[in-house]
């Protein structure tokens, strides 16, 4: 599939004025949203004219509660944004200590208690293991999973596990998507990862075997020489194959761009929407 859209000149000199922008939002129940990190001063300068923004738990100990709730949401309500959370990035979700594995849990239930008070719909978490190739850990991480899930139901919040196979401490694909499915718990597809890991194979593979766990997605572009986060155009993901296998996709799907040059954001908004079959 050929995705062509109009080059979008840098704003970086120019940025426009989001306080005033207006699009069009999403016809059907797919929303776009921005993943903005942990940054409110990103939220607030790139997020207007989205759907939604992830916003990121990160890891520091004193988090949530250094967290400037009331900026948030203002920051939020005057942009008509809903808010989704980004679980804290390095903490594994399982290892081979019960203790530890305790703790986790513990943990991650106190921020899904904060972001549900803050009515976050979605909470992504990295489906990490201390080593993932010790494979009689996986029973270990499925329980694991299962009860951070139910924790977040808990709190109204919907925790989708996000493939980093990737990563050193990442499960594969394929195994993520089976523990998925034995422990029915709601997938962040994250089409570059995939791409990542395993190429565009990668990518199809997983989508034809677990396109229904997937509730949230992570869209940007990738090269194969470890250039990430990139607009959709600029790498070599073939974003056909989304389109081939999410067809009518009723989910929420974060732009997930390492730049802050907003037309570049809603350019690459504009061409998953495209690949979706919605508008933006």
């Amino acid at each position: 599939m050929s995705l062509v859209r109009p080059p979008v000149a840098s704003t970086a000199s120019a940025a426009p004025d989001t306080s005033v922008m207006t699009l069009a939002l999403p016809d059907a129940g797919m929303e776009i949203g921005l993943t903005v990190g942990d940054s409110l001063d990103r939220l607030e300068s790139t997020a207007a004219g989205f759907d939604f923004a992830e916003f990121g738990v990160a890891e520091a100990g004193d988090v949530p509660e250094s967290i400037d709730v009331d900026r948030l949401r203002r920051a939020l309500d005057e942009r008509g944004l809903e808010l989704d959370v980004h679980l804290p990035f390095k903490q594994d979700v399982s290892t081979p200590v019960p203790e530890i594995n305790e703790a986790i849990v513990a943990h991650q239930e106190r921020l899904l208690a904060w972001a549900g008070r803050l009515d976050a719909r979605k909470a992504v978490l990295h489906g990490t293991v201390r080593n993932p190739h010790d494979t009689d850990q996986r029973p270990t991480f499925a329980s694991q999973l299962a009860d951070i899930v139910a924790a977040g139901e808990s709190h109204g919040v919907e925790v989708v596990v996000e493939n980093v196979g990737h990563q050193a401490h990442g499960l594969p694909l394929s195994v993520l998507g089976d523990i998925a499915e034995e422990v029915d718990a709601p997938v962040c597809f994250d089409v570059g990862h995939a791409y990542m890991e395993d190429g565009n194979d990668g990518v199809e593979r997983f989508l034809r075997g677990y396109a229904d766990r997937v509730s949230h997605l992570h869209v940007h572009d990738v090269r194969g020489r470890g250039d990430t986060h990139m607009p959709i155009g600029a790498g070599e993901i073939d974003y056909g194959l989304v389109s081939e296998h999410l067809a009518g996709f009723d989910g929420t799907v974060a732009v997930e761009v390492f730049t802050d040059d907003v037309g570049l954001l809603h350019d690459t908004a504009g061409r998953v929407a495209d690949v979706l079959d919605t508008e933006f």
